[in-house]
């Protein structure tokens, strides 16, 4: 399962990274205008209230299956989370967690 979760986390970070590089080759670092993008209909404020929400709990479950499985290094799947995503962070961590094992 290993592998497939690092499959999974390739994929994350790259498929959320086409249309984010598509965004910033039209706008530049524009972080407000981002945040903005995100909230500009139903649709689109729902998946991101949605991805808010799931990454705090994925936050917060995998800081506490951390501890008690003694994963060394939990914090990294917290810059993957800002800085891709979900799709990057949760497959990340499964990878770490399946190395425990």
């Amino acid at each position: 399962m290993r592998n497939t979760y690092i499959a999974l986390a390739v994929a994350g970070t790259l498929l959320p990274w086409i249309f984010f590089a598509g965004f910033i080759g039209e706008h530049g670092l524009d972080l407000p205008g981002f945040i903005g993008a995100l909230f500009s209909n139903g649709a689109s404020a729902g998946f991101a209230a949605d991805i808010l929400i799931s990454s705090a709990a994925f936050f917060l479950w995998s800081f506490l299956d951390s501890r008690k499985r003694g994963i060394a290094h939990w914090w990294v799947v917290v810059p993957s989370v800002f800085l891709v995503g979900l799709s990057l962070g949760l497959p990340l961590y499964l990878a770490m967690r399946e190395g425990r094992t």
